[in-house]
């Protein structure tokens, strides 16, 4: 299923939801609390119908085409006003592709072990290269985006990477993301060695990387859907900030910026591209 927007009132919802069974396409409304509705949709092949259809009902919410429909579904309608929610797979699927589920699933794989003390196992064959011979092991120049050194840390990174890495995959395709990846792993891991040397980790570079190339697509390209709002976009502008002058956590501070430079500098390039925009 695939998220398509969050309502505050389920009976205007579901006059949408009945106008698109006669439609031929299957909506359902699951709470999202605070009195907040999801609406999701089922085939991912309708995506784009549904997404036109919902531009034109939220100008009218309650034009008589949506309350005609709900009197003719509603002998047939098998749930009304019964909203169950997803289940964790479902919500994490519906917002992402593979790439995006697989660089989680790796994070949290090499995390675990943590949990039973192989952390230094585990970094050790997996940090950025630092000694004679590591520079010819290419996986370190990625793998070290992969690593992260508490609940907090892994947390906060996989809910952007979620979030923002998901969108770009569901809008750009997998290749899209992939090259983010590589490339801000690449270049932030290099800017943090070059400052502070191998003892780091996190996919921190890569999430500033999401956010400068979103940034620059949502303004130069709005056509491709992508979009960040300004107050998210301050937030991690002030934690980057804040990153510098606070004297009490260990953070990646060059990687950050470097992420950041290459995500706005890879969304220059993209959205400059004719066959892209």
């Amino acid at each position: 299923m695939i998220r398509l927007t969050q309502l505050n009132n389920p009976r205007v919802a579901q006059a949408f939801i009945d106008y698109m069974a006669t439609q031929g396409v299957v909506i359902s409304q699951m709470p999202e609390g605070d009195g907040m509705f999801a609406l999701w949709l089922h085939d991912e092949e309708q995506l784009l119908r549904a997404e036109q259809e919902l531009t034109t009902f939220v100008e009218n919410p309650h034009h008589r085409r949506y309350q005609a429909a709900s009197w003719d579904v509603a002998e047939s309608r098998t749930q009304t006003f019964r909203y169950h929610s997803p289940n964790l797979i479902q919500m994490l699927k519906a917002k992402a592709g593979i790439v995006t589920l697989v660089v989680m699933a790796l994070s949290v794989m090499l995390f675990i072990p943590r949990l039973i003390g192989w952390q230094q196992q585990i970094f050790d064959w997996l940090h950025f290269p630092a000694f004679v011979g590591q520079q010819f092991q290419v996986w370190r120049y990625f793998t070290h985006a992969l690593l992260h050194f508490s609940i907090l840390h892994i947390t906060f990174n996989l809910l952007w990477w979620w979030q923002l890495g998901g969108d770009i995959e569901q809008r750009l395709g997998k290749g899209r993301l992939l090259k983010l990846f590589l490339v801000s792993a690449l270049l932030s891991g290099c800017a943090q060695y070059w400052i502070e040397g191998a003892n780091f980790g996190g996919l921190s570079g890569v999430v500033y990387a999401l956010v400068g190339y979103t940034w620059i697509l949502s303004t130069r390209a709005p056509q491709l859907g992508l979009d960040i709002p300004k107050p998210i976009v301050v937030f991690m502008l002030v934690w980057l900030v804040l990153g510098f002058v606070q004297p009490f956590m260990a953070i990646a501070n060059a990687a950050h910026v470097a992420g950041l430079i290459a995500g706005l500098l890879l969304g220059w390039i993209d959205s400059s591209r004719p066959q892209l925009t």
